[in-house]
């Protein structure tokens, strides 16, 4: 029976911090991968104006760094460590390649679908700009062109599932480089059958793609806006993606409504008052893009609160874990070296 005087430690400190030991060795880093549980515990006594909050922190954060101005731009930590979308997609590097990637083709609409569509399934900015929208009616060339890239997508901005069609399983490269090819004028009829509705949009298409995660479609669907706003109404509700979920509950439940459309149609009317000086008026797709952002953020913040009480817990508690610990140690010197004599000694 061989005990490591470090595992001795690290149970200790789980015992002390309710973490796991992978936590403990991460220097107390909680696990925030769980969008769904990422803000139970939290004590928000108003989700709105935190919401507003956020924006204006994170837009003046843009303003500063557009301006020249030198890091961090802000006096918040968790803005100077964390990552964080801007307020307006528009003014995000991977919106901004994809519009200048599929700007020209706004006039010929399948191809702009396969476009936009190759562009969310893709969603990295170096691939984009090294790419002509052209080389995508070319299936082959294009296949050679991406695996000349080092990593043709983002791997951890959302998670893009295999898409299926006609019975076949198609791979997040398959699907991007030679299935969209293929059915960009089946999407277009089923775009249009929605008649500018996102949601609906999203539901016929993946119908077909049977993915249990449906938000590079919805995105997909909701760029098109951008180009064709007959075609996609800019101010169309859109779903709820995995990651606002968490926060547009908090939003929904505050203001007292039925679901998360209808509290995103009331979080644009209060941005009159919450927010008139923003440099323009937030649509549907505005709030549920924030609120996944305010989710990311505010799960900084609860990861903090839940360390303080972790590990600054009542002082009982931290005595009877020292003596856990000397127990332990104790345990592991007999055991190890036979300081007492004992018959465990040496095993």
């Amino acid at each position: 029976m061989k005990i490591g005087f470090k595992n001795l430690l690290l149970s200790a400190s789980v015992l002390l911090c309710g973490c796991s030991s992978d936590a403990v060795n991460l220097g107390f880093k909680r696990d925030l991968t769980g969008f769904d549980n990422s803000l139970d515990g939290l004590k928000l006594n108003d989700p709105v104006s935190a919401f507003f909050n956020f924006c204006k922190e994170r837009e003046n954060i843009r303003l500063l760094r557009e301006n020249g101005d030198s890091f961090p731009w802000t006096d918040n930590p968790i803005f100077q460590k964390g990552r964080f979308l801007n307020v307006f997609r528009e003014d995000d590097r991977v919106s901004k390649s994809i519009l200048s990637f599929a700007n020209e083709l706004k006039d010929d609409l399948p191809k702009l679908i396969q476009a936009v569509f190759f562009a969310r399934w893709c969603n990295k900015q170096h691939t984009l700009d090294e790419l002509s929208s052209n080389i995508l009616l070319e299936p082959e060339k294009l296949l050679k062109k991406i695996k000349s890239l080092n990593n043709w997508c983002n791997y951890n901005a959302y998670p893009v599932e295999s898409v299926f069609w006609n019975g076949k399983k198609y791979s997040r490269l398959n699907t991007a480089v030679e299935l969209f090819f293929k059915i960009k004028e089946s999407l277009e009829e089923m775009i249009i059958d929605a008649n500018g509705d996102v949601i609906k949009a999203t539901i016929k298409i993946n119908q077909e793609f049977k993915m249990k995660n449906d938000f590079p479609i919805f995105m997909a669907v909701i760029d098109l806006a951008w180009f064709r706003p007959d075609i996609i109404h800019p101010n169309s509700h859109v779903p709820t993606g995995i990651g606002a979920v968490a926060y547009l509950d908090r939003l929904q439940i505050y203001l007292g409504l039925k679901n998360h459309q209808e509290t995103c149609e009331k979080m644009i009317e209060l941005q009159k008052e919450y927010w008139p000086e923003a440099k323009r008026k937030f649509q549907p797709i505005d709030i549920e893009y924030l609120s996944c952002e305010c989710r990311k953020y505010y799960s900084y913040v609860n990861c903090t609160n839940y360390l303080k009480e972790k590990m600054f817990s009542s002082l009982y508690r931290k005595i009877i874990i020292s003596i856990i610990i000397i127990i332990l140690f104790l345990i592991w010197a007999e055991v190890g070296v036979g300081i007492f004599g004992t018959r465990f000694a040496g095993d």
